[in-house]
């Protein structure tokens, strides 16, 4: 008999497999798993095999991300960071200690900062000018779908209160109508399309920033949500596809390509040979990002009714669809045809219909393909399209953070929502019961992309640092075992690797070791569990 590269024994083991969800021992050689089960597997130890002791650690399948920005982030990491605090103050000084200890910057650029910390939601350029008065600012928010710039930034741009809001976004101004200093969704590019450019070794040295911390978190693969550029943004594919062609990307990784929303259809065939050259090693391209609307913090997400406003009464407003619904269906139809993929952006009740719409015409049209399309963030379902998601194969890609109490959610959401779609929000349990597959990602650098944390929230539906015990809608909590599966097999399902993401003779070895075995933890405990080991293919990639 064979011996193996690698056992683990004394478990448990969290397998991840129906048939048998637990065991204490797994076998390892080359980049498989070989043998999963209790002192049995011990056979397979010889003079060469790395034997690790769990010792009571828990091994569990390698986590997976549905939906994250990792390029973007890694750069992020190494500019003004504003993560961490919610303080006007901490902000200023802040950006004021980056800009003196970056002098040479002709731009000063971050992101991180919260919506919660400003009335309404919106900084002021004044703000910004107090600590640099003489460099353009600009700081993406914490949830990438506005900007904060000065008023140089603002001069440099040519906005005065002329220029007219794009038909995509929207310029927040003074009661005059000059620039106030904040800029939403296609608004954006109207300065950033100034900044400074990142070079293919800024973005490379990102991604491998971003790829060392993910692996630190368990992380062995991810879906990019967005190749392709993006309110300024540069492509990230460059970075990918140079580490893969020099082998130093560890993780499995499949890029969404980026839907051009200003174009049609004509842009198919550009994504087609995108596809073709987008492939290597571990990473390859294989679905299409259509970003149907905005948010509900700043009133773009697509809902079905209007929003309310801080009186209760209603609007005019019920937010942007950034593709027609209409034209969408041929679209996904034209894709789906073509074997791509679709991700969409799906925030608002009216764009999950949207997409949902699309989807089902393009089966109507072609029949049932196994493309897996799914749809991200789900803040809004009408109750209506719960079960359109089983029927038509569509998978819910939740990002579990998201769902708990905490002031932007209800300062700057509940509120303008109402009663009745706020009992709508992120309703992963529903969901579940209705027969959706779900998948789940944490849309870093929009929020932590440690899946702990969200494991944490899908299970008790409040923060782990939450201390007055509110739960956010609890008949939407997840148990244990089906919020890790929506880590780990769900989105190794979305990603097309369906020999990963569960421990079971023949799957890929990519594993992670935990501190503590979680399924015997009280669940408030889940956030406080750390990652000691991440393998890829056998391999060890992070080690604590």
């Amino acid at each position: 008999m064979s011996k193996a590269d690698l056992v683990f024994t004394r478990g448990p083991v969290h397998t991840g497999d129906p048939a048998r969800t637990r065991a204490s021992s797994l076998a390892v050689t080359g980049e498989r798993i070989t043998a999963v089960g209790h002192d049995e597997v011990r056979e397979l130890i010889g003079p060469a095999t790395e034997v690790v002791d769990l010792s009571g650690k828990l091994l569990i399948p390698g986590f997976q991300d549905a939906h994250i920005h990792a390029v973007f982030g890694g750069v992020e990491l190494a500019e003004c960071d504003l993560t961490g605090t919610v303080g006007v103050d901490d902000y200023l000084n802040r950006i004021r200690t980056f800009a003196d200890a970056h002098p040479d910057r002709t731009w000063i650029t971050g992101s991180g900062w919260s919506m919660e910390s400003f009335e309404g939601g919106l900084p002021t350029r004044q703000l910004l000018d107090s600590v640099v008065p003489d460099r353009p600012v600009y700081l993406v928010n914490r949830d990438h779908h506005g900007a904060w710039a000065n008023t140089r930034a603002l001069e440099l741009a040519g906005l005065t209160k002329d220029t007219p809001d794009p038909s995509d976004g929207r310029i927040e101004r003074e009661p005059d109508g000059t620039p106030g200093g904040v800029l939403q969704e296609g608004a954006t590019k109207l300065v950033a399309r100034l900044l400074p450019a990142t070079t293919t070794a800024d973005r490379l040295a990102g991604l491998l920033r971003a790829q060392s911390m993910l692996h630190s978190l368990g992380i062995t693969g991810w879906q990019d949500a967005i190749l392709g550029v993006f309110n300024g943004q540069p492509d990230p594919s460059d970075a990918y596809l140079a580490a893969a062609r020099e082998g130093t990307l560890t993780a499995r990784v499949n890029g969404a390509l980026w839907w051009d929303r200003e174009r049609g259809g004509e842009q198919i065939p550009e994504l087609i040979e995108r596809r073709k050259q987008l492939n290597h090693g571990r990473f390859r391209a294989g679905s299409v990002k259509i970003m149907q609307d905005g948010i509900a913090e700043n009133f773009t997400a697509a809902m079905t009714s209007p929003y309310l406003d801080a009186c209760g009464c209603t609007t005019a407003n019920s937010g942007l669809s950034f593709v027609d619904p209409v034209a969408l269906r041929s679209y996904v139809t034209e894709l789906d045809a073509l074997d791509f993929q679709v991700h969409f952006h799906a925030l608002g009740d009216r764009a999950v219909r949207e997409a949902l719409d699309a989807i089902e015409a393009a089966r109507a049209a072609n029949g049932l393909r196994d493309n897996r399309h799914h749809l991200a963030h789900l803040q809004v379902v009408h109750p209506e399209d719960l079960p359109r998601f089983a029927r038509l194969g569509a998978i819910a890609n939740i990002q579990p953070l998201w769902a708990a109490h905490e002031p932007q959610m209800d300062e700057l959401t509940i509120p303008f929502l109402g009663p009745e779609r706020t009992a709508w929000q992120y309703p992963f349990g529903s969901l579940l019961r209705a027969g959706a597959t779900l998948a789940a990602g944490s849309d870093w650098p929009v929020s932590s992309p440690d899946p702990l944390a969200g494991l944490h929230v899908a299970v008790n539906r409040m923060e782990p640092e939450a201390t007055d015990g509110r739960v956010f809608l609890p008949e939407q909590r997840l148990d244990l075992t089906t919020a890790l599966a929506a880590y780990t097999a769900g989105t190794a399902h979305v990603n097309g690797l369906d020999d990963a993401g569960s421990l079971q003779p023949g799957n890929l070895a990519d594993l992670v070791v935990l501190d503590r075995d979680i399924f015997t933890a009280p669940p408030e405990e889940i956030a406080e569990a750390r990652v000691l080991q991440t393998y890829v293919g056998g391999a060890l990639v992070h080690s604590a």
